[in-house]
C-alpha cells in the first residue's frame, strides 16, 4: 500500500509503504499486554536517583544498611524504605549477620541491566 504524503520531517519515509512481510515476521515477537506491564514496572524501579546509587553500590560490594545510609549520607528510614522497594521487587536481598542485615543484588541481571544503561547513556 502506498501513500505519497508530503512529509518533510527529518527520520519520516518519504512514501508511507506497508511492508506486511517484515510486520508479520516482527509481530512474531510482540508479548502479550499484561507482560509489557509488568515489564514496565519492572523499569521504573530503575527510575528513582536514590535507588540507582544503591544499585550503584552493591554491584561493587554487599553491604549492610548502616554502610549504606553513610556512603549515601542519608537516615536508615530513607534507605529502607528503598530497599523494600528494591526487595519487594527481587532486585536485592538480604542476610541477617548477628544484628546487621547485608544486602547484595538478586543475581548478576540486576547488575548488567544498570551497567548496560550507564554504557548507552556514556556513548
Amino acid at each position: 500500500m502506498v501513500n505519497n504524503n508530503s512529509n518533510d520531517e527529518e527520520g519520516c519515509c518519504d512514501a508511507f509503504i506497508i511492508h506486511d512481510d517484515v510486520i508479520k515476521s516482527a509481530k512474531k515477537g510482540l508479548l502479550i499486554e499484561e507482560e509489557y506491564n509488568d515489564l514496565s514496572e519492572f523499569f521504573k524501579i530503575f527510575g528513582n536517583p536514590t535507588r540507582l546509587k544503591i544499585i550503584s553500590l552493591l554491584c561493587r560490594e554487599d553491604l549492610c544498611v548502616c554502610d549504606l545510609c553513610d556512603a549515601l549520607k542519608l537516615s536508615q528510614a530513607a534507605i529502607s524504605n528503598q530497599l523494600r522497594i528494591l526487595r519487594v521487587n527481587n532486585i536485592v536481598k538480604f542476610e541477617k549477620e548477628g544484628k546487621s542485615a547485608r544486602y547484595s543484588l538478586t543475581d548478576s541481571h540486576v547488575e548488567m541491566i544498570y551497567k548496560m544503561g550507564l554504557e548507552h547513556l556514556l556513548e
